[in-house]
């Protein structure tokens, strides 16, 4: 891995403390783990906490779950010449 802590975005994160997670490490364990090593980037607690409960429940992905809502738009000229 390269860079600084400052790189490790949240998919690492969450890769890593899946990583944990599969050996047998407790949620307040890879806390401390992740602060030690990432310093300020680390995630917090209760973060900590929630990723590994998804995990207990068997949920190993580590991305986000899409979120019900009105997706995000895009402004483009296409896009404004069909308005007009």
């Amino acid at each position: 891995m390269s860079g600084d802590a400052g790189d490790f975005d949240n998919i690492k994160t969450r890769a890593a403390i899946k990583v944990f997670f599969s050996a047998r490490q407790g949620a307040k364990k890879i806390y401390v783990i992740l602060t030690e090593t990432l310093g300020e980037h680390a995630p917090s607690h209760a973060t900590v906490k929630n990723w590994v409960a998804q995990f207990k429940r068997g949920d190993f992905s580590t991305c986000d779950a899409s979120r019900p809502g009105q997706p995000n738009t895009v402004t483009t000229p296409e896009i404004i010449d069909q308005i007009h």
